[in-house]
């Protein structure tokens, strides 16, 4: 028999490698099925999973402020910046405005800044609150962003990236610690009752994870949840017959159909909803707490009854072993484009004391130093004024390039005011610290590794910090 073969040519080795990626790519379509006939699909659940490391903080409790709060005028003071009032800014300011037909002279802020605590933190005098916890607060004066854009800004800033369809801060530690309490959400939303931030719910999505991780809202006002309770009050044994009867017939068909995360995540929502029916109620009821806490969170006042109402109910949250908790703010409640001093002052007045009232609670039940508490938003403002046509006072436009973040508890080192903008308060000059190291500082306080923390999609490790450079700002950290 002959040997010999025809030597090989250019497009047959095109032919032979094409014929091989479609094999690939077959084989990657079918894994799922195939993975489940061996028996080797992923199970996801909510029991709590070990960490990489000894954590500082067993949950979060983020104190998200829409709109972007300005820097220049709450926590970042800039005598310098009234050499230059009067003044137009440069052209590197200006390029970086979003809406250059409205741009002012450069603006120092109307309102002077104190020191606070031993410490002595300089802050705006509209935050005599925050001021008298700022021992406990590690304040970074140096963020910076990545877009001037409200909707990318914000999804860099609740999944690491610009771009929507990504798990949320809360989806991935879920997804990387479980829950302590099985019968409550691991992960919850409270958002406010006059509306749904910019972006809506993709702001607590769970992405591509396994949707068990996404975030559960929940109502500041009636019932917690809506169809919380049975339309009808049955006999316990019928009810415990029922669920009976359920589990029996979602074993086999989950059985069925392995790796579909939606089946599971669906399964698990219907019995996590049965044990919340007493479990929500009595975590979200506040007529359980004193007098003297819902004072302390301005619960006896209009102007701060709601957001101190959503703060109070994230502790009660956190006491009960809920992971993750994120309270909003209206829609934009700091996107003062015009009318500053009016519009900061109303926002300050409804935010500072319950923010600074749950440092404070937190602290007092011994629960401050596990729990990591994080105050910020998308990004902040510029050291211009905006000026609107018709407008009724000048504002400031969307400042990405420096803003300030705080964070308090779960391990931060308090009375801490970590790097520095320029001098006039638009970009971060000193220590910068980048949303993505934000995001890793924050999962090594919970005894994740930002590199460690992966999910595999599309056979590629995904992260929250994705593929950028990110580090663990150490020196906040006691």
């Amino acid at each position: 028999m002959s040997t010999n073969r025809p030597a090989p040519t250019r497009r047959g080795f095109f032919n032979r490698l094409i014929d091989g990626v479609h094999g690939a790519a077959l084989g990657s379509l079918l894994a799922p099925n195939a993975r489940g006939g061996s028996g080797g699909a992923e199970v996801y659940d909510l029991s709590p999973k070990k960490p990489h490391h000894e954590p500082k903080a067993k949950a979060v409790i983020h104190l998200f402020q829409n709109g972007g709060p300005s820097q220049v005028d709450l926590f970042d003071p800039k005598p310098t910046l009234r050499k230059f009032a009067g003044q137009l800014p440069g052209r590197d300011i200006v390029n970086q405005i979003e809406s250059p037909d409205q741009i002012g002279v450069m603006m120092p802020s109307p309102f002077p800044f104190k020191r606070y605590g031993k410490s002595g933190i300089e802050l705006s005098e509209l935050l005599p609150h925050t001021g008298s916890v700022c021992d406990k607060i590690a304040f970074i004066r140096s963020m910076y962003g990545e877009h001037f854009n409200h909707e990318p800004a914000l999804y860099l800033m609740h999944s690491g990236r610009t771009l929507p369809g990504r798990p949320s801060l809360g989806a991935w530690v879920t997804y990387g610690l479980g829950s302590e309490n099985q019968n409550l959400p691991a992960y919850a939303v409270l958002d406010d009752p006059k509306g749904l931030p910019i972006n809506g719910i993709q702001n607590w999505q769970a992405g591509w994870l396994p949707p068990l991780f996404q975030g559960t809202r929940f109502r500041s006002t009636g019932l917690p949840l809506l169809n919380l309770k049975p339309p009808e009050q049955l006999p316990a044994t019928l009810v415990e017959a029922q669920r009976e009867l359920r589990r029996n017939m979602d074993g086999p068909h989950r059985a069925a159909r392995p790796g579909y995360g939606d089946l599971d995540a669906r399964i698990a929502g219907f019995e996590m909803a049965a044990r919340m029916q007493v479990a929500a109620t009595d975590a979200l009821d506040l007529s359980r707490e004193s007098e003297s806490t819902k004072e302390m969170y301005g619960m006896n006042n209009e102007v701060t009854e709601s957001y101190g109402r959503r703060c109070l109910m994230a502790r009660r949250l956190i006491e009960r072993g809920v992971r993750f908790v994120q309270v909003f703010i209206e829609s934009q409640i700091w996107d003062n484009h015009h009318n500053l001093v009016t519009g900061l002052r109303a926002c300050c007045a409804k935010t500072d004391r319950p923010s600074a009232a749950l440092v404070r609670d937190l602290d007092a039940r011994g629960l401050l130093d596990s729990t990591l508490v994080i105050w910020g938003g998308e990004f902040g403002r510029m050291p211009c004024a905006q000026v609107q046509q018709g407008g009724d006072g000048a504002g400031r436009d969307h400042g990405p390039a420096g803003f300030t973040l705080w964070m308090a508890g779960g391990g931060v080192k308090g009375g801490t005011a970590y790097g520095a903008t320029d001098e006039i308060g638009y970009r971060a000059a000193e220590q910068r610290v980048s949303v993505h190291d934000f995001h890793a500082t924050m999962l090594h306080q919970l005894g994740l590794s930002f590199r460690a923390l992966s999910f595999q999609r599309h056979s590629l490790p995904e992260r929250l910090t994705d593929q950028y450079p990110a580090r663990v700002i150490h020196d906040i950290l006691a």
